[in-house]
């Protein structure tokens, strides 16, 4: 469980008001909210709400927090959760405890949400038993949701992580292709995957389902509802841009060219400029549409960079350096690859690099 997280910790009795105040006491993140009832028995940072509150209470507060610590039965909880549920990829965590300590369940968003490993802390503070029901692991099998949340991938299709922990459930062949070469050792050879060098290989195999960790776009006819495909994030897109660009003349020119490459716009883990352009508009705009960070490099940071295309006299009158995007790209990757060298619209260059190692120093 991210040490960032937030968790509501909610009680309604005595015993759940006592329980709560020791696990906020023991844990940052962790706030509680208790019965106005037991009001001496909790110090002033407590938030209280009138009994008959609870329901909307939760409902106020359910996209606030990341998780929810409910000291209370678990039908209770769930009567109270199921109109807020949207989807396993944005639901908070919930995890219910009895108000004697004894037990804490995971109820919902085990994996993606840290719900199991957020009833496993609370269990280690208080010294009670973890549920955990999630398949995956009361079988100390793998979960590809749990490798993607871990490595921080994106899930293209959500629902095809069902289909496939399925198949290491119930035994089946899985292929696989990874191209950061992290899944194999994440396994540690839990499941019957077999790791293929090619998609097409991949492909063409017996297997009853396909996991493809790529920031390839793939063709349709290998896209099936039994692929899994897992996107790292390890495209860096350097930009440069005049001053008053749109964000949509930038948008146009990096969907052309990762259409092109076959690449796709959710592997996209960062954009990289020059510091000049730290606050422009159009760049701001679209690195918020893409929900990626912009970073922007000094000058004699971007100058100390080699790269292939001839210097640029308008960037270097412009910003005072010979080039922006290659450069921006490359040092924003970790001196990973170039996959597109500079190219130009009216106002904006664009280059691609991979990075190389996936870890990343400014992400």
């Amino acid at each position: 469980m991210s040490p960032e997280m937030r968790i509501a910790v909610i009680a309604i009795t005595r015993g759940g008001a006592l329980l709560g105040r020791r696990l906020c006491n023991e844990t940052v993140g962790f706030e509680l909210y208790a019965s106005s009832r037991y009001a001496g028995h909790i110090d002033n940072r407590c938030h209280c709400f009138e009994p008959a509150e609870l329901k909307a209470l939760i409902a106020t507060i359910w996209s606030t927090y990341d998780g929810f610590v409910c000291i209370m039965a678990t039908g209770i909880v769930v009567r109270m959760v199921a109109p807020l549920l949207v989807s396993k990829e944005t639901d908070p965590a919930v995890v219910c405890m009895d108000d004697a300590g004894r037990f804490a369940v995971s109820l919902l968003s085990g994996h993606l949400g840290g719900g199991n490993e957020l009833a496993e802390r609370c269990a280690r503070i208080v010294a009670a038993q973890a549920v955990i029901t999630t398949a995956t692991d009361a079988n100390n099998l793998p979960s590809f949701d749990m490798l993607a949340k871990e490595q921080g991938w994106i899930i293209e299709d959500i629902s095809r992580v069902k289909i496939l922990n399925t198949l290491l459930l119930d035994d089946g062949v899985i292929a696989a292709v990874d191209q950061t070469g992290r899944a194999q050792q994440w396994l540690k050879g839990r499941g019957r995957v077999t790791f293929y060098e090619t998609f097409v290989e991949a492909a063409a195999s017996a297997a009853a389902g396909f996991l493809f960790i790529t920031n390839k776009r793939l063709p349709l006819q290998i896209n099936r509802e039994n692929v899994l495909i897992l996107r790292p994030r390890n495209l860096v897109l350097g930009i440069g841009c005049n001053r008053g660009t749109p964000a949509d003349e930038i948008d146009e020119l990096v969907s052309r060219h990762l259409s092109q490459l076959f690449l796709s716009l959710k592997s996209v883990c960062c954009i990289a400029s020059v510091a000049a352009k730290r606050d422009e508009i159009g760049l701001i705009e679209y690195a918020a549409r893409l929900g990626v960070p912009l970073h922007c490099f000094e000058s004699n940071e971007l100058s100390q960079i080699i790269f292939p295309s001839p210097p640029s006299a308008h960037a270097l009158a412009a910003v005072g350096v010979a080039g922006v995007a290659e450069p921006a790209a490359i040092l924003a990757s970790g001196g990973g690859r170039l996959l597109l060298k500079k190219v130009k619209s009216v106002n904006v260059t664009l280059a691609i690099a991979e990075c190389t190692p996936e870890e990343l120093p400014y992400v």
